[in-house]
């Protein structure tokens, strides 16, 4: 029984996954806990999740990269969307990403990578644009997300700089989740950004925070090509 919404939920045993993909992250997890001792060690590694990289410090979304590359690795369809970053703005990641896409479809070895850039600038640093534009722009993003998600677009999204539009209102919290919660298959979620909300950490299967400790910026250093970009 849901207790929160007075519903009556069934629980599908191990025995009965015999097609995975059909069925949602909540429900993998809640037959994976009814069952635990019956399940193989297969089972267990296959289980989808939603990792939040957050904090101060630089590295949230280098680390998100760094999960992606080992899922193409993997042969696993990456999908990954920027929603603050200019489109001007030309990452190392995505120059060696797109070419990780060219070498699948030469060759066959990894898996299709697609990268979309969805904002018009650093929000939290500058704004770029009218903040009416920047907040329908991030929906729009928003809304093909949740598309590839109830489809099974991908095995891996990088959602990347998602907290902002998150703080900022222009996508509600409550939706994310509950899309995230229902989600089929094995797909697996990487959002990055400061400032993630409660919800969201709450909701996730990993969080981490990046903490600064120190920072050659905090002396007077510029940023770097093959370090920040």
């Amino acid at each position: 029984m849901d207790t929160r919404s007075g519903e009556r939920t069934t629980v599908r045993t191990p025995q009965e996954l015999t097609a995975p993909e059909e069925l949602t992250a909540a429900e993998l997890v809640t037959a994976e806990l009814a069952g635990a001792e019956e399940l193989t060690t297969r089972e267990r590694r296959h289980r989808p999740l939603v990792i939040v990289h957050t904090g101060q410090m630089k590295g949230k979304s280098t680390a998100a990269f760094g999960m992606a590359l080992r899922g193409w690795n993997q042969g696993w369809s990456i999908g990954v969307f920027q929603f603050v970053k200019s489109g001007r703005w030309r990452p190392g990641e995505e120059s060696a990403f797109r070419a990780l896409d060219e070498v699948y479809r030469r060759t066959g070895r990894g898996g299709p990578v697609q990268w979309h850039v969805l904002g018009d600038g650093w929000s939290w640093s500058r704004a770029a644009g009218p903040r009416g534009d920047r907040a329908a722009a991030a929906r729009r993003g928003w809304e093909e997300i949740r598309r590839r998600l109830e489809s099974g677009g991908h095995d891996l999204y990088v959602l990347d700089e998602f907290t902002y539009p998150l703080r900022e209102g222009w996508i509600d919290v409550e939706e994310v989740v509950e899309v995230l919660r229902t989600r089929p298959g094995r797909q697996h979620v990487v959002i990055t950004g400061r400032e993630a909300p409660d919800r969201l950490v709450d909701a996730a299967d990993l969080v981490v925070e990046m903490t600064k400790i120190k920072h050659p910026l905090d002396d007077g250093q510029r940023g770097q090509r093959g370090i920040e970009w």
